[in-house]
């Protein structure tokens, strides 16, 4: 049985989000010892590991439940992951695009700056006649 502290240090997973895991019912509530603190079984490790790797990958605590409620069913299909990670490529793959515009449309106003002043500054001049341009306010 690991101690909470033990289950953060090992996952890499802080305190506070282990016990919101367990609320929110990603992972199973601990054990408690008669000074009820938490004790979780070493499966609990391997959850954490599998939900903290899903969350680098970027995938959403909605996203998670679904795959966690798949993996508790190891005899179902696996094509409810596909969808989930197919569905997940297409969302960075569109965000990988809108961040190359990006970049292309920096470097385009980066290069055409030479000015010395603040006054003269081609970038300044860039974001402020896109913003008035395409009707944004803070």
């Amino acid at each position: 049985m690991l101690t909470i502290g033990r289950l953060s240090s090992e996952s890499g997973v802080k305190v506070p989000t282990i016990r919101y895991y367990e609320e929110i019912g990603l992972l199973e509530e601990a054990e408690r010892t008669a000074g009820n603190q938490r004790r979780y079984p070493p499966a609990a490790l391997e959850r954490l590991r599998f939900i903290r790797h899903a969350r680098d990958l970027g995938l959403s605590l909605e996203q998670i439940e679904e795959l966690v409620e798949l993996s508790n069913h190891p005899d179902r299909s696996c094509t409810e992951a596909h969808a989930i990670a197919n569905t997940h490529l297409e969302h960075v793959r569109d965000r990988l695009r809108r961040l190359k515009a990006l970049e292309s449309e920096l470097e385009r106003i980066t290069a055409s700056c030479d000015s010395h002043t603040a006054g003269e500054c081609n970038i300044l001049s860039a974001i402020s006649d896109h913003s008035l341009c395409s009707g944004e306010h803070d």
